[in-house]
């Protein structure tokens, strides 16, 4: 079991922006097939390995107040401290307030802005919101976990 691997979702959104991009420079490949280049970037044999090496991890994300993390939020992405958790290790889940380095203006028009600094969200094991922008994204994603 390796420890730096990323969560599924993680690995999945790996293959799919992999896909993506082969499928811009008009090398389609099928999703199974990103899916074992994916299990073959990280050392594995095959997505059932790698599934399997990552499935079998403890699902909760540990975080501390002090600690650093990267990602989206509502699009944006940010750098930000840790500032509180409270932690659920029965729902695999872990609320957060962070603060970010830099202002996120969570509004996408052109015409005004709306500026966080910040925040607090409930994340999943995967160290994602289950909530969801109009687009289907989750409001805030951390990165490298």
């Amino acid at each position: 079991m390796n420890g730096s691997l990323p969560s599924l979702s993680a690995l999945k959104a790996q293959a799919k922006q992999l896909r993506a991009a082969l499928e811009k420079r008009g090398e389609p490949i099928s999703h199974s097939q990103t899916l074992e280049l994916i299990a073959h970037q990280h050392g594995y044999r095959d997505w059932n390995t790698l599934y399997a090496a990552v499935g079998n991890r403890p699902p909760v994300l540990y975080l501390r107040p002090g600690d650093r993390v990267q990602g989206k939020y509502l699009g944006q992405r940010f750098d930000a401290e840790v500032l509180g958790v409270q932690s659920s290790v029965a729902a695999c889940r872990v609320r957060l307030t962070l603060q970010f380095d830099e202002a996120v203006d969570v509004v996408s028009f052109d015409s005004f802005s709306s500026f966080r600094h910040r925040v607090t969200c409930t994340l999943n094991a995967d160290g994602m919101t289950s909530e969801r922008t109009s687009d289907g994204e989750p409001h805030m994603v951390l990165s490298g976990l």
